[in-house]
């Protein structure tokens, strides 16, 4: 049986993900593009993208959102802090939630979730706080539940998005010193019980080095690991 039900979901490096629903909706997770090492190199985006969803502000996250945003007419779906920043920048449609908001959109509910990390952006030499940090749960009409958990460390509260949400599909960072790496991924794993794991924030930048393989290792079930490349579309179990 098919756990993604037609829904495409394609890693673009880092934590950059985009989910393309049946229904011809496009949405873009925590655009780094320009200046991410790990962007597939000639990847073109669709011709539309509906909606970009930000986990939160920090510029490895959030770095293409105004061009993006400006190129296509989308809306910016983020934390209310995030989304009044943005639209104070110009974005002309943000629409601003918080932890345990859903909102409703063509083909999907989008929920923020609580993540345990920090959210700013440098501006003028000094630090903004942007509000909280979150996660997004993308639960798709007739398809997958998705979860991206943004930048966190493991949480017990995670068992609650599984309580709630059940998340067959996690996207989960491992790469470790500003998120958490494999050992704290694998208990994640144990917390949400996914059906498959999309590892993200690894491998950009010399600090992060845990590896899919090495969470992999740490789970009972290896399989539910993917081992995708930038640009590579996630495949159904």
């Amino acid at each position: 049986m098919s756990l993604l039900k037609g829904t495409r979901v394609t890693w673009l490096g880092h934590a950059t993900v985009l989910v393309q629903l049946t229904n011809g909706v496009n949405l873009l997770i925590d655009p780094f593009i320009e200046h991410n090492p790990k962007y597939p190199k000639g990847f073109k985006l669709p011709e539309k993208i509906d909606y970009i969803l930000l986990t939160h502000a920090h510029m490895d996250h959030t770095a293409d959102t105004i061009p993006v945003a400006s190129k296509y007419g989308s809306m910016v779906v983020a934390m209310v802090e995030l989304a009044g920043y943005y639209a104070s920048k110009g974005v002309e449609k943000t629409v601003g939630i918080n932890f345990g908001g859903t909102l409703e959109l063509p083909g999907v509910a989008v929920t923020m979730v609580e993540a345990k990390h920090s959210s700013s952006i440098e501006e003028g030499g000094q630090s903004l706080y942007m509000g909280e940090a979150g996660g997004l749960v993308l639960t798709v009409e007739n398809g997958p539940v998705l979860y991206h958990a943004g930048d966190t460390t493991v949480f017990r509260d995670m068992e609650l998005i599984r309580e709630l949400y059940a998340p067959q599909v996690a996207m989960l960072p491992i790469g470790g010193h500003y998120t958490m790496g494999p050992k704290e991924a694998a208990l994640a794993v144990r917390y949400l019980e996914p059906q498959l794991i999309l590892p993200v924030h690894f491998g950009t930048f010399p600090p992060l080095t845990g590896t899919p393989q090495q969470l992999a290792q740490l789970v009972n079930d290896p399989g539910i690991v993917a081992l995708v490349g930038p640009g590579e579309e996630l495949k159904d179990r």
